[in-house]
Parts: C-alpha cells; structure tokens; sequence
C-alpha cells in the first residue's frame, strides 16, 4: 500500500495533531529509542512521529530501527536514510540472537510480530518466537544498555472471548483455547506480558504493556491481508468493498497514528509493570460499521461475498473485542481521529500516492 510522504501537507498536518496528543513529548528530546518491527503499520508511525520531531523540533532524537531488511527501513524512511540519528540495526525477533548495539540507549519499543493473520496459520512457530523470544533479547539487550524501560506491544486478542458487548478492560481476560490452530499468536502474547512481569521482579527492568486493538491508517502494507487493508484496497481502486462475514464483530478500530501517540504516551506515564489498552472510544463500530465508512469515502459500495467451510479459520474469533480507554486517557492522551475523520485522513493521504510512503 502506498501514499503521500509525509513531508506532504496532509500527512505532515496528521503527524502535528497526533503529537499534540503526547503529554509530555518534549521529554522524548535527546533521546535514544530502539524501535523493533518500524517498518509495521504501527511502528512505522511511531517512527514517523519521531522523525518528525527532529525535523520540525529539532528535538535530537536518536533513533534505532531493529529489523532483517535494511533496504526496506531505508526506503520506508528515506529522507533520514543518512541522518547520524537514524540508525538501522540487524535483529530477527525469532532467532534470540544477542544484539549488539556499542551504545546506550533509553527506551525499546518492541513491536516485531506477525500481525497479518494468515501468517499465524502459515508460520505459527516463527508468529510465538517473535513474541516471546525476540522480546527476550530486547530485554538482554535493555539490560546491556541500561535502558530505562521497554514497551511491549501486545494485542487485544490476549482478552479471548466472553459473552456480551461490553468492552474489555485491562483486567478483564474471557475464554482462550489455547490448542486452537491460531491460538499461537494470543498465546504467546500473554506470556510475553507475563514476561515484562518477569523481568522486572529477577532483574529489576521496567517495562509497560499496550494492547492495540484493530489498527487502520496510510501505512497499511501490501501484504496485509486484514479487513481493513482489503476494503481500502479496493475503495482506492474504486471497486466495491467485499466483505466475507457479515461484519456483525464488534471492534476497537483506531488509526494508526492515534495509536502511535497512545504507544509514545505509555512510554512516557505509564506505570511499570501495567498494561493499557489503546483504543478510541469514538471508533468502536463494527466491521460492517467500518467497511460502510471506507466505502462512502471511496464512493463504491459494500457487497459480501460469505465463504463456505475453511475460509474463515484464520479470522480473530473475538465476536467483541471492544477495548475500554479509560486507563490510557487518565495519562493525559486524548485521541484526535474518529472513525469519520480518520478514515477521510487515510484516503487522502493515499489517494495522494506516488509511491512507496517515506519521510
């Protein structure tokens, strides 16, 4: 998927109201922030967010990309590709390889995983390691650096399922089957939870979870094979949306850059050892709800087109997967894209493309 750089007017102004939302941003000035999985939907914004301070604020931010592709960081992030503050390091979340960094760092943000659901059916074992050991050596390489804390990005899917519509909280936790064919990838998301727990009682490293609902927005990947990547897909090709469930699943949807600045919040208040769901409470609709909106502003409509026998297995089986925002808006974060808004800022942004999105 592709859009607008950044640097553009309408991504450039997302980027400004998004920051607005950070209490506290300017302490992130003269940081050092390793970030795992920035070339995600989600990390990528976080990135994003980061860069855009330095150019804009000057604020001095060291940022290390941790990933397997370098070309591919480079791309994403063009216009810093040789800035002395954006610095790619080599890591694979599922080897638990040591990684060696030569320097001090501040904060981790790991949000290395594979969030496209087919791949939790594909490659279960490598979606597990990602989420427990590659957290691991974020952790051993926190302790190398004396960083002062790691986020972890965890899911809304750790909650399972419950009866009912009323949004989860973060102690609220439903039914897992854990020997379901894609329980791999909640599974091992609550053990990487159990882990931030435990690194911080044997080593004393602090830690702070978020829980993302279902994330939308520009920088949604080519490969993402989620309802709201398909929809978009085709409204922006003007082709009708289609929908193989009824859509009737009720969900925390958020735009990507709402959830940045919610991640970048945690980092900052939370407190260690807590988990915050990171949801917009004027975005909780369903997948139709949803679906309807991208529809309306691509100008086509939606139609369903409902498969038979296996096709639905990979899907999230949270019939509410709701999340409460209560715990993340008492840090002082207010999020600025409801699902109208939001979803009239993403087509903009990407009707505007010209090639793979960059800053």
């Amino acid at each position: 998927m592709t859009s607008d750089s950044p640097t553009s007017s309408a991504y450039a102004e997302d980027l400004r109201v998004a920051l607005d939302s950070i209490p506290g941003v300017r302490d992130l000035f003269g940081t050092r922030i390793l970030v795992t999985g920035a070339t995600g939907m989600i990390c990528s914004s976080v990135v994003d967010l980061l860069l855009h301070m330095n150019r804009e604020w000057n604020a001095g931010i060291t940022v290390y990309v941790a990933g397997r592709r370098e070309q591919e960081a480079r791309n994403r992030f063009a216009s810093f590709a040789d800035d002395e503050r954006f610095v790619f390091v080599p890591y694979d979340a599922t080897s638990g390889d040591a990684v060696e960094l030569g320097a001090e760092l501040d904060y981790i943000i790991h949000g290395a995983s594979n969030a496209n659901p087919a791949l939790y059916m594909e490659r279960p074992v490598d979606t597990m390691l990602a989420n427990i050991v590659g957290l691991s050596a974020m952790f051993d390489l926190g302790r190398a650096t004396s960083a002062r804390r790691v986020l972890y990005i965890s899911s809304s899917e750790v909650y399972g399922q419950r009866h009912g519509t009323e949004a989860f909280r973060e102690d609220d936790f439903g039914y897992l089957d854990i020997l379901n064919r894609r329980a791999g990838y909640p599974s091992s998301k609550r053990a990487g939870e159990s882990l931030c727990v435990a690194y911080g009682m044997q080593y004393g490293l602090e830690s702070v979870i978020v829980r993302p609902g279902h994330i939308y927005g520009p920088s949604i990947r080519d490969a993402d094979n989620r309802v709201s990547a398909e929809v978009t897909r085709r409204a922006l090709a003007g082709e009708d949306v289609i929908l193989k469930s009824a859509g009737s699943q009720l969900r925390s949807y958020c735009y990507s850059l709402d959830c940045a600045s919610a991640i970048l919040t945690v980092l900052l208040r939370g407190e260690p050892a807590n988990a915050y769901n990171i949801s917009n409470p004027h975005s909780i609709c369903t997948v139709r709800e949803l679906a309807e909106a991208v529809a309306h502003a691509g100008g086509v409509e939606v139609r369903f087109d409902l498969p038979a026998g296996t096709a639905t297995v990979v899907h999230n089986l949270m019939d509410n997967s709701s999340l409460a925002s209560d715990k993340l808006e008492a840090l002082g974060w207010t999020p600025a894209f409801d699902l109208a808004h939001g979803v009239d800022r993403m087509m903009k942004v990407l009707r505007a493309a010209d090639g793979t999105l960059t800053v």
